[in-house]
């Protein structure tokens, strides 16, 4: 494993965001689906693809706070584009299990 110093930490902006809009991603290499966040009136709107499809149905994803890199540049994704990698903790099935804070907080708030 690479290790990084503490300023290439710095630089990354991990923010918690809560998931408003959910819709099906069939264009998509492996099965996603699109996601439109709000990480609060500091950053605004944001849209992820997460290949989340597995242990999350749509209508459960509505309202949930989830974690997020939000400074990586936009990534096409098939006729998408990304603006935020959703973070999570990949099971022994490689199903993704969503990182989330364990009380509700402002949206946009650092994680550190």
């Amino acid at each position: 494993m690479d290790t990084i110093n503490w300023a290439d930490f710095e630089k990354i902006e991990i923010r918690v965001g809560t998931i408003i809009e959910v819709a099906d991603f069939p264009r998509a290499k492996h099965p996603a689906y699109q996601l439109t966040i709000d990480f609060g009136p500091g950053l605004g709107i944001k849209r992820s693809s997460a290949q989340i499809t597995t242990l999350y149905q749509q209508e459960e994803l509505i309202g949930k706070q989830i974690v997020a890199v939000v400074n990586f540049p936009v990534k096409q994704i098939a006729n998408f584009f990304s603006e935020c990698l959703v973070l999570g903790v990949y099971g022994n099935d490689k199903e993704v299990i969503l990182l989330q804070p364990d009380k509700t907080v402002a949206n946009g708030l650092k994680i550190g």
